[in-house]
């Protein structure tokens, strides 16, 4: 019965996969093509389904075609990026992964996942060709119009007289005299952003170009391209563009999320740092660039090496200066100063009156262990004002989880918070030697594995 159910049912079955799904057969026949295959390719399952895939796909080769490619090596081929013109003659990009079918050691044919990221390679572009344009404009207009390009924060920005945050600013004011490598940590949240166009406006680069690019916001296949540039017939479908580093010259380049970045297109940044040279995908040559680096790890550098997410000897090549930006919840003396800062700021964006927040209010949010940070507690006083009309904010007008934690006396709430606070460390600590496994941790804390899901969600871990 079950056997019977898969053979009738497995093709409308893999109708419903959100990838496009190719089988050929070993003379590069279609043999099946499912719907989301088809809605990438813009053509009918019938006008396709035994024809030959170099009549269906003009623009590939037996070279450039993945699936041909797998049939005549018997290899697979792993989110390989290829690009080809559809019937419509429209330009499509896919990530692919192709395997080969056999049996007895002979191949019958081949199978190819593909991941549409035609919107997100052009996306991609126009953000190269914009800022290209960008700054080209900026080298011809005068000097009285010229801006600090798209770093728009200074250290006037970070607010707060935290020991430590001003120790950060210090640093920074230190940092932005050097050309060397920053690496910057913290949470998502805390301001590592800030700290980057602050050091970039400090800077003696402050009126040369400053990009900044998320590594995790591509996939890999794009981001070479998007950082290097790429070269007219490099690979099908590749132009001339410039590549970041290109646009970057004389200034710096934020690269966020660096532990995201693949480990073999990080050995090329390597390269790049110490050579200061770049090559764009599928040239030859290659091309000085004078370009300050400056990365980014929403995780601490040391766990990234950890989890081999970052190669060890870039990070010595960029942990040059590090910066710890540390979490809202370790710097609990600035939220009154940002609680009334951000008051301040939608007072004047939303036309309000707003005069502060409530002892109650204050007390919440010190006690409060802001898993978001400062963009967090911004996000939750802008939701506060915009809909309410009051002259202090209270206890009343915080959303739902933050009116739990109010309590009758302050010396329980600070109890009761202590007593979390240390429960949450114990679980964190475990999970983290367990690598987040809830039955593992459960056995480890000797506690029922129900108990900890509960204790989990009672504590908004």
């Amino acid at each position: 019965m079950k056997d019977l159910f898969f053979r009738e049912n497995i093709m409308e079955i893999l109708d419903y996969l959100e990838e496009g799904l190719h089988i050929i057969d070993k003379n590069g026949i279609i043999v099946y093509y499912n719907k989301f295959a088809q809605g990438i390719d813009g053509v009918e399952s019938e006008k396709v389904v035994g024809r030959h895939l170099l009549e269906v796909y003009p623009s590939l080769t037996e070279e450039t075609s993945t699936l041909l490619t797998v049939i005549r090596t018997g290899e697979p081929i792993y989110k390989k990026e290829q690009t080809f013109l559809n019937y419509k003659g429209e330009k499509i990009t896919t990530i692919n992964t192709s395997i080969p079918i056999t049996s007895k050691g002979k191949i019958l044919g081949a199978l190819e996942i593909s991941k549409d990221i035609t919107t997100v390679r052009e996306m991609s572009e126009k953000i190269v060709e914009l800022q290209d344009r960008l700054y080209n404009n900026k080298k011809k207009s005068s000097k009285e119009n010229k801006s600090k390009a798209s770093a728009y924060f200074t250290l006037l920005d970070i607010v707060g007289e935290n020991k430590e945050m001003l120790r950060l600013k210090s640093l920074a004011l230190k940092a932005a005299e050097t050309d060397v490598s920053i690496l910057i940590s913290g949470d998502t949240g805390t301001g590592k952003e800030l700290f980057v166009h602050s050091i970039h406006n400090a800077s003696p680069r402050k009126n040369k170009p400053f990009i900044a690019q998320n590594c995790a916001a591509l996939p890999a296949n794009l981001l070479e391209g998007i950082l290097f540039g790429t070269i007219k017939g490099g690979f099908t479908g590749a132009e001339d563009r410039p590549g970041l580093f290109e646009l970057a010259h004389g200034g710096t380049l934020f690269l966020d999320e660096i532990n995201s970045m693949p480990l073999e297109l990080q050995s090329k940044l390597l390269r790049v740092i110490q050579d200061g040279c770049i090559r764009r995908v599928g040239a030859t040559n290659t091309m000085e660039v004078n370009v300050r680096i400056i990365a980014a790890t929403n995780i601490p550098p040391e766990e990234a090496l950890e989890r081999r997410q970052i190669r060890r000897d870039l990070y010595y090549r960029l942990n040059v200066i590090s910066f710890h930006i540390p979490p809202l919840k370790e710097r609990k003396d600035d939220i009154p100063i940002l609680t009334n800062y951000f008051i301040d700021k939608f007072n004047k964006k939303l036309n309000k009156n707003v005069k502060g927040v409530s002892e109650d209010v204050l007390r919440i949010f010190k006690n409060y262990q802001w898993e978001g940070n400062v963009r967090e507690l911004e996000h939750l006083i802008e939701g506060i004002m915009s809909i309410s009309d009051t002259e202090y904010i209270d206890v009343e007008d915080l959303t739902y989880k933050f009116r739990q934690r109010k309590s009758p006396s302050i010396y329980d709430m600070a109890l009761s918070e202590i007593l979390e606070e240390t429960e949450r460390a114990i679980i964190r600590d475990a999970l983290k030697q367990t690598n987040g496994n809830i039955t593992h941790t459960a056995e480890l804390l000797k506690m029922p594995r129900q108990t900890l899901q509960y204790r989990l969600q009672k504590l908004e871990l």
